[in-house]
């Protein structure tokens, strides 16, 4: 946990806030915190700063903030991503919100086996403990906008055009395509298949709806490597 995320919830004054569960845990099995540390906060949606630790016991923390630090900017991107199998989806929910993706397109596939929307790892409570997770890793504030999308066709044909409008159209997918652009300036919208990657007319369709696809080698990566890898070659 590289910044302590507060909640709205936690503050028992405008400058003071009160901690307890995985929180407390964390700063006092990992940080090892003694009353006077200062310690990286940030709260969730707003500024970043520092809180000095006044109060440290079994029960509860309190820390006395000071927020004057904005967060970083987002990735000016859309990612549409075919839900992964369950446990991957984890993972690649914090990798998202660590990396600062704007907004995230929960999507359909053929290839998506149709017991990976039954999850409880898709309930609104766990998405966003995986998201905050992530952006506890890289000291963000800001919670990407996340939707699902259950039915790949009339998402890509009658939403997908307006949400792509004024961006560079992508989708991830091995074969004889262009290499996927380096250093992009500008809003991205980037559709990533899933671990057999996109059907021929899944690619069809996302071309039509202006996202062109594009490749990053030979080699077939899992989806939790080929998120990072784009979007560290995209940005």
């Amino acid at each position: 946990m590289n910044l302590l995320l507060l909640e709205d919830g936690d503050f028992v004054a405008p400058d003071r806030v009160r901690l307890q569960g995985r929180r407390l845990q964390h700063l006092r099995e990992v940080h090892r915190a003694e009353c006077g540390d200062s310690l990286r906060v940030g709260r969730l949606g707003g500024l970043m700063g520092r809180g000095v630790l006044f109060s440290l016991n079994a029960e509860q923390a309190e820390l006395q903030i000071s927020l004057d630090t904005p967060p970083p900017a987002k990735l000016p991107l859309t990612l549409l991503l075919a839900v992964p199998r369950p446990k991957m989806l984890k993972r690649v929910l914090q990798t998202v919100s660590a990396m600062g993706v704007a907004r995230l397109v929960l999507l359909n596939s053929y290839r998506v086996e149709k017991s990976f929307w039954q999850t409880p790892f898709l309930e609104p409570a766990a998405i966003r403990e995986q998201l905050i997770l992530g952006l506890e890793q890289a000291r963000d504030t800001v919670l990407p906008e996340v939707t699902l999308e259950k039915r790949f066709k009339p998402f890509v044909e009658d939403r997908l055009p307006a949400l792509a409008d004024g961006s560079l159209g992508l989708t991830g997918h091995p074969g004889e395509y262009p290499a996927c652009p380096r250093a992009v300036e500008g809003p991205v919208t980037l559709a990533i298949g899933p671990e057999g990657g996109w059907i021929p007319y899944e690619v069809e369709l996302l071309r039509l709806a202006g996202l062109q696809p594009v490749q990053l080698g030979e080699r077939i990566l899992r989806v939790e490597t080929a998120v990072p890898a784009l979007l560290a070659r995209l940005f």
